[in-house]
């Protein structure tokens, strides 16, 4: 299982349906992140063979946020673990039994080799609006600590939430589990279809482990300065 970073780390999405183009970026930025995001854009068009081209770069953190009953989805980890990706998410709002099929798959694919199992708790383009029309009430806040305690106990190895609830997190469940954080947006970024959003720094503040940055480093007009810029920033807050 991929332990924790000595300190925080960029993971870059590589978020194309294109290899050839995820490749170049993975290159680019390798000497600045600690590993890439393989997610449904680029899986659903290349596979798992996506996985060991830019593994070959960095360790994968496979972002499919698998959501089924628990025999499908343990099926399914069985399956991607063929490739030895570093991470792998599903989403709490699977349950607990989902959540201890997929470790379960993981465990005896791998043994101690196994991804860290992370799960999704409410992804950051929902506002309490948008959790509202689904039927949940209370807000993003709530919903993620109801999820993140039900993920934990069921074995999940960490969590996926946005920068918002990182400090809440952190006071609920301690340091010990993984924090991977998407809607990480440096100042002055454009923020797209993020809603629930911070700066590297900000988040970093909050107790992250891992921050997931997408387009501020593969829209940027050289990639790899980009990611570059984004770790030294790192290293000084």
């Amino acid at each position: 299982m991929r332990r924790k970073p000595n300190r925080p780390g960029i993971i870059a999405a590589l978020d194309t349906p294109r290899l050839a183009q995820a490749e170049s970026w993975a290159g680019a930025v390798a000497p600045h992140v600690g590993l890439v995001k393989v997610g449904l854009e680029l899986f659903c068009a290349e596979g798992l063979a996506a996985v060991h081209r830019v593994a070959r770069h960095r360790p994968v953190f496979l972002d499919l946020k698998f959501h089924d009953i628990p025999n499908t989805v343990a099926g399914a980890v069985r399956s991607v673990c063929a490739a030895k990706p570093a991470m792998l998410t599903l989403h709490a709002g699977g349950g607990a039994a989902m959540i201890e099929a997929a470790r379960r798959a993981a465990e005896e694919s791998l043994g101690e080799e196994r991804p860290a199992i992370l799960a999704v708790t409410v992804l950051t383009s929902f506002t309490a609006a948008g959790l509202a029309e689904t039927g949940v009430a209370g807000g993003p806040a709530q919903q993620v600590l109801r999820l993140a305690r039900l993920a934990l106990e069921a074995g999940a190895d960490g969590l996926v939430c946005s920068p918002q609830e990182v400090s809440r997190l952190r006071d609920a469940f301690g340091d010990a589990p993984l924090l991977v954080v998407p809607g990480i947006r440096p100042a002055g970024s454009a923020v797209g279809d993020q809603a629930r959003i911070a700066t590297p720094e900000e988040t970093i503040a909050a107790g992250a482990d891992w921050l997931v940055i997408g387009r501020p480093i593969t829209a940027a007009a050289d990639p790899g300065a980009a990611a570059a810029a984004i770790a030294a920033g790192l290293v000084e807050a």
